[in-house]
């Protein structure tokens, strides 16, 4: 029996940074993964839809100068897909783990027992021991129980970002911030969209005045956005030139010669073996996805199925702080300052609270607001609309939460990030010289505003 300090399931980006902290500390570490080691975000996820936004602003700025078979091949090269090839190739996750010290398997694990891994590949099995198992298995696109929606060849955010064709029409269901790009990126290059979402708006997890300001700039490229309605089933190549049809709750219809599935995602926990820790996998009791990262004693959980979020981000910080834990720091997860992103044009950003979440929460916050098309920054891009969003605490005079929709947002975000991290009192910001006319220096007025407010 081959024995590692760590056993991780899962070569994702959890998966990943756990392996590489636990290396660089000097532990033992195994990684098992059934199939692509980088996980989702490289291959079908953060990187290729990042480079399908871009193609899309450049096609959507001068059509001729930027085509669909240039981003399909620049989308191949940034995710290592040759041209013949249908899938991504992941050599090189392999080859960096390896090279740090990691022994990978490509294959099935399992939990045998507490401390115990079986692993299955090339048609033979073996067990791993561990005294820290880590479980890092991603999630997967969720499928709505929409009577018909079987008889449908579904996309997924896989198909959607690998796709070296147009479809003819494209019907999204669900509203997040993967609908919501993947929706922009077709829109810009002519293909009719649809955008299914139950709320009553789009990144319902997000700051309201990013999901507006999102949702217009989505109907300025063309797409149809439907809030507040469901779909209730689905008729398979019945609509205009053989798309699909979905039926939906206020009695409409959509319809879709692709229809691609955003409607969240689903965690491959059943068939881990976590019941020989104590954990319910019966599905009576929900799993618990509050980002404690220790489920129990030598089992760990961490990346999406882990919580309390789903982000690239997250996934890094708990793997590492996962390692860091089982091998003895004193330290403890903080999501207080966890930022969310969307790449649309124009970027959301968004981190801590809003101002209703500060009040339910039982904090005196007061909120300041900036509109972005009439700041400086807005006029130099000849922005639209937009708009700067910071929440303060009274009592304590720091930032509680930030919100903004505008250029650069998920890079100005990272002030405000920072500022929550750390505390830091709202005249301490005020005070920070800004380069002028950068985003961020609407965030120094805010600050100045916040700070005479609460003189």
């Amino acid at each position: 029996m081959d024995s590692f300090d760590f056993v991780i399931i899962g070569a994702g980006p959890a998966g990943e940074a756990a392996a590489y902290e636990a290396r660089r500390r000097g532990a033992t570490v195994a990684v098992v993964d059934r199939r692509w080691f980088g996980g989702s975000c490289p291959h079908i996820g953060c990187i290729p839809s990042k480079s399908l936004l871009d193609s899309a602003a450049r096609h959507h700025a001068n059509a001729a100068a930027w085509t669909w078979p240039q981003t399909s091949e620049r989308r191949d090269w940034m995710i290592n897909r040759p041209t013949d090839a249908p899938e991504p190739d992941d050599g090189s996750h392999v080859k960096g783990l390896e090279a740090a010290g990691a022994v990978c398997y490509r294959g099935e694990g399992r939990i045998a027992g507490r401390g115990h891994v079986e692993v299955r590949h090339d048609g033979v099995a073996h067990v791993l021991h561990t005294p820290n198992v880590v479980i890092a298995v991603g999630s997967f696109s969720k499928v709505p129980p929409v009577p018909g929606l079987e008889a449908i060849h579904v996309w997924t955010n896989r198909e959607a970002t690998l796709a070296r064709e147009l479809p003819t029409s494209l019907l999204v269901l669900g509203g997040g911030p993967t609908g919501c790009e993947l929706a922009q990126v077709y829109a810009r290059f002519g293909v009719p969209v649809t955008i299914v979402q139950s709320g009553d708006r789009l990144m319902p997890t997000d700051h309201p005045r990013n999901s507006h300001t999102v949702a217009d700039a989505l109907r300025d490229d063309g797409v149809d956005v439907r809030l507040g309605v469901r779909a209730i089933g689905a008729r398979a190549g019945a609509g205009r030139d053989g798309a699909h049809v979905i039926d939906l709750s206020d009695g409409g219809t959509a319809e879709g010669h692709a229809i691609l599935l955003a409607v969240g995602r689903d965690f491959p926990l059943d068939d881990l073996g976590l019941e020989a820790y104590g954990a319910d996998t019966t599905g009576r009791t929900p799993f618990p996805r509050d980002g404690r990262l220790r489920v129990a004693d030598g089992l760990w959980v961490i990346g999406d199925p882990a919580g309390p979020e789903l982000h690239t981000h997250q996934a890094h910080y708990q793997g590492e702080l996962a390692v860091r834990m089982a091998l003895g720091d004193d330290v403890r997860p903080d999501y207080r300052a966890l930022p969310r992103a969307a790449y649309t044009d124009p970027e959301a950003a968004f981190v801590g609270v809003s101002l209703d979440q500060a009040k339910a929460a039982g904090i005196d916050a007061v909120e300041f607001v900036a509109d972005f098309a009439t700041s400086v920054r807005g006029y130099g891009v000849q922005a639209r609309r937009g708009h700067v969003t910071i929440v303060v605490d009274r009592d304590s005079r720091t930032l509680v939460g930030a919100a903004m929709a505008c250029t650069d947002a998920s890079a100005a975000i990272h002030e405000c990030v920072l500022a929550i991290q750390a505390r830091v009192p709202i005249e301490t910001l005020a005070a920070t010289i800004h380069a002028f006319p950068s985003t961020s220096r609407i965030l120094n007025g805010l600050f100045a505003e916040a700070q005479r407010s609460l003189a």
